[in-house]
């Protein structure tokens, strides 16, 4: 197929080539592959780059690059190898002659470790940035060790600061090593940041300080730049619907039991929480309506949102539903209660599994966020989404939505919340829309404005 890129796929490419250090925040379903290749192919053809390391999610590392080369005429030439499977496959795969090497994140440490005194990469092209947010990790600090060796860089993500702007510095780090933002965490939180929330010297939440926002934001304007699908796309209506869910006085006094006393007993098995953390996914649990014991037994507390889903599924009149679900035992008990009604639901398993949704051959498709959250094409089986169990990842959310949400949905989007009400389910939905205002603000603030 012949690539005809549209501009801001050009102002994307150009930016690549035109900057060492590049960070792309484009919305999902703008292309962003596409545009990165181009550029990997301009830059080896002017002896810029020679060989790329990509690191991607492993469902896009499997598929997305190699698919989008096979595609597109210009690019068929580039020869791609794929660092994943076993050790084995692994080590093969990097003595294979290739222009671009794609790996998965869970494969850096390896990776380092063992080619580190033969280091051949001089560009890395990092897919989805974000999941490097967190300077303690260990692939982040692995990835540190080789950053130098990199003469170019190029970070990907739609989500650039799931949770704060403090997601941001090992992010940048990796793009610059540390020239906008510092070269430590801590001078970069001591710089932008305050302790609002601390127990000694342990602090678990910070604020910015005054005009810090605005001071980042233009640190990083030279080099990262933000595209909206909606600025550039012919992007389908979104209609968010919240369909509160009303348990029953028993059920509620069992859950504000074990909120308060972080301690439940249920039909003989214990529910402990040992502390907060522990005790909100417990609450998570207990408002879709099962939860597990200590030894590992799902205790079945209430059907409501299995009802409410139902109800869903029996109004869109045979329209394929998309369902993500957060613990296994969701999914055993969806499936279950479904096939009792006449209903199949199937999981999401590999490839076949996306061509039959598309192919309009699966009704009612259950997918975990984390499995499906990036890469995924999904927008031609459907246009229905239920959020059977929410995330607090406001990265997970958005990109999950984006599987239908995207360019090359004929129907308008309608994603369907269910929410317990008085649960923490309420905590988690105001939590994703505030997280998504402070992100709007920083890619508002380094968009490309282009005239199209």
């Amino acid at each position: 197929m012949k690539f005809k890129p549209w501009s801001y796929q050009q102002y994307a490419t150009n930016h690549i080539i035109d900057n060492n250090s590049s960070g792309l925040f484009l919305d999902m379903g703008m292309g962003k592959t596409v545009s990165t290749l181009t550029a990997v192919d301009n830059l080896i053809f002017l002896g810029e780059a020679n060989k790329i390391l990509v690191i991607a999610p492993l469902r896009v590392a499997e598929d997305t690059w190699s698919t989008e080369v096979d595609k597109w005429d210009h690019l068929k030439h580039l020869r791609i190898s794929k660092v994943l499977g076993t050790q084995k496959q692994r080590v093969k795969a990097m003595a294979t002659e290739a222009d671009i090497y794609v790996t998965n994140r869970d494969n850096v440490v390896w990776l380092v470790k063992n080619y580190f005194s033969e280091w051949k990469f001089d560009m890395l092209v990092i897919d989805e940035l974000s999941s490097f947010k967190s300077s303690k990790a260990l692939r982040f600090r692995e990835l540190k060790k080789v950053r130098p060796y990199f003469k170019r860089i190029v970070g990907l993500t739609g989500t650039p600061a799931p949770n704060s702007l403090i997601d941001l510095w090992p992010q940048l780090y990796l793009l610059d090593g540390g020239k906008r933002l510092g070269r430590t965490i801590t001078g970069y939180r001591q710089q932008y940041f305050y302790p609002v929330q601390a127990n000694g010297h342990i602090v678990y939440k910070y604020g910015l300080k005054d005009n810090a926002e605005k001071t980042i934001h233009e640190r990083i304007g030279d080099i990262c730049v933000s595209m909206k699908a909606e600025d550039y796309l012919d992007v389908p209506e979104r209609i968010d619907n919240i369909i509160n869910i009303n348990l029953s006085e028993s059920t509620t006094k069992k859950y504000k039991q074990l909120e308060k006393d972080l301690v439940l007993e249920l039909e003989g098995n214990d529910i402990t929480a040992a502390n907060a953390a522990v005790l909100t996914n417990k609450l998570l649990q207990m408002s879709n309506g099962a939860m597990y014991s200590e030894n590992k037994n799902v205790v079945e507390i209430h059907e409501e949102k299995l009802k409410a889903l139902l109800d869903i599924i029996e109004a869109a009149n045979g329209k394929p539903i998309l369902i993500f679900y957060s613990f296994k035992h969701d999914f055993d008990r969806i499936t279950k209660f479904l096939k009792s009604k006449k209903l199949k639901a199937v999981g999401l398993g590999d490839s076949k599994d996306i061509k039959k949704w598309n192919e309009g051959e699966i009704p009612i498709l259950l997918v975990h966020p984390a499995s499906a959250g990036h890469g995924l094409n999904l927008q031609y089986g459907g246009n229905i989404i239920v959020w059977f169990g929410l995330t607090w990842s406001l990265e997970l959310y958005q990109q999950a939505n984006a599987r239908l949400h995207r360019q090359g949905q004929k129907e308008k989007v309608i994603i369907h919340h269910l929410v317990s009400r008085n649960t923490v389910d309420e905590d988690v939905m105001r939590a994703l829309n505030a997280k998504e205002i402070n992100q709007n603000t920083l890619l508002e603030a380094v968009k490309a404005r282009l005239k199209i």
